[in-house]
């Protein structure tokens, strides 16, 4: 099921912002190994996204690579490595980590609504 929420824009308009995004789930540990495949082929690294396929990364596995996985395990060529890592893989990892911290401090805090309701 596509759950759908409307979002203001800054020039004031409503926009709709969709649980999919590009065909992809927006957390990136829910990608499945095509999901990733089709991330790196988006943003410009066609030839690079087949190592992904290959070694059968998915969201949850791009998640947990070090820059030594992407540098060496890939065996991709040094520059488009470098900036895959520094790019994209650490900013989705830096993204992730910020929205389970904030998801988690909200169940938190409905939790302890729920104990002082009761």
């Amino acid at each position: 099921m596509l759950s759908v929420d409307m979002e203001n824009k800054e020039n004031g308009s409503v926009g709709v912002k969709n649980s999919v995004e590009n065909g992809r789930p927006p957390d990136p540990a829910d990608w499945a190994v095509m999901d990733v495949v089709n991330y790196f082929r988006t943003v410009g690294f066609e030839e690079q996204a087949r190592a992904f396929q290959e070694q059968e990364i998915d969201g949850k596995s791009l998640l947990l690579m070090t820059r030594n996985d992407v540098l060496t395990g890939l065996q991709l060529k040094l520059g488009p490595a470098l900036k895959i890592y520094e790019y994209h893989v650490k900013p989705l990892q830096t993204k992730h980590l910020k929205n389970s911290s904030s998801q988690r401090c909200q169940i938190e805090v409905v939790g302890l609504k729920n104990k002082i309701n009761m």
